[in-house]
């Protein structure tokens, strides 16, 4: 395949992959399942293709350091799942899956005091711009008093807060281990060990994974398939294949579709307030992502 074929191909793949993204807060409140039960599903479905696919493929086990690492990931990622799907039930849609993408804004926090890396100048207005859209977005939600379901949104936007840190921990547990192992075999270890946090979850607190309608799992199949196994697979290659710039660029596109979604779909309309905080978190989190993916050396879907 030629190199100009293979980009197109790339921004392809990046293009289908964000829009499958998108997709994913569509799915969880048109299944209206608890949070932690979508999250268990998400992995499940994904999990019952991909493992099936690990064994046939018979890739090298990773070293022990490197499989309890992916699993932590994992076990972060169901953390992040559990919390921005519940979100969605309470709050706007656009707003908590742009929570949710602010995670590269904590891992760089992260690893400037846990591991001394030094940040750019583009991460700290990155971190700036950012933070001022989150006031702007949030603040006006706030003395608005929106609600969803009678319930205020600011506790939606809480848990998406609160997933977007789990979801930092899950970057930076597995950015290194992403040097080493391949797509495959990291998403099916985190799958596992997710799935397995989310079942005891669940029945720990006795939420039901069975008493649901047809049309909800359908739902969350369509979950499992689009936007985690479609859409990851399809994010990972173009990743491998596309400039730093461009990849980032991308990726901040699922917060745009899912927004253009959420309109026709549930009547969810922004304002103008949150127009122009989402816009200014996206270029924070834009700029934060400048320089930090160009360090970031990605091995393809092998492995």
């Amino acid at each position: 395949m030629t190199n100009q074929k293979q980009t197109i191909y790339a921004y392809l793949a990046l293009a289908f992959g964000v829009t499958c993204l998108g997709w994913s807060a569509i799915f969880v409140k048109l299944a209206d399942a608890p949070g932690s039960v979508s999250a268990f599903y998400r992995f499940a479905v994904a999990g019952s293709v991909m493992l099936p696919w690990w064994l046939i493929k018979r890739y090298k086990l990773p070293v022990r350091r490197d499989v309890l690492l992916i699993c932590l990931g994992g076990v972060f990622f169901a953390g992040d799942l559990a919390l921005w799907n519940t979100s969605l039930l309470v709050t706007e849609l656009a707003t908590s899956t742009l929570l949710v993408a602010s995670a590269p804004l904590w891992v760089g926090l992260a690893v400037f005091f846990i591991f001394k890396e030094k940040l750019s100048l583009y991460y700290w207005i990155g971190l700036a711009v950012a933070l001022t859209g989150m006031v702007v977005l949030l603040g006006s939600e706030a003395l608005r008093g929106l609600t969803v379901g009678g319930v205020s949104v600011m506790r939606g936007n809480m848990l998406a807060l609160g997933g977007s840190f789990c979801y930092a921990g899950y970057i930076v547990t597995l950015q290194r281990v992403r040097k080493r192992v391949g797509i495959s075999t990291v998403m099916t270890f985190s799958i596992a060990s997710g799935l397995l946090v989310l079942l005891v979850y669940n029945l720990s607190i006795g939420t039901s994974l069975v008493n649901y309608s047809a049309a909800t799992f359908g739902w969350l199949v369509a979950l499992g398939l689009v936007t985690h196994l479609s859409g990851w697979l399809a994010i990972n290659y173009a990743i491998g294949h596309l400039p730093a710039a461009p990849a980032s660029v991308g990726l901040l596109g699922q917060a745009v579709v899912t927004a253009l979604l959420a309109m026709p779909i549930f009547g969810q309309y922004l304002d103008v307030y949150e127009i122009i905080g989402g816009l200014v978190i996206l270029v924070g989190i834009f700029l934060v992502n400048l320089k930090r993916k160009q360090k970031i050396e990605v091995k393809d879907t092998a492995g």
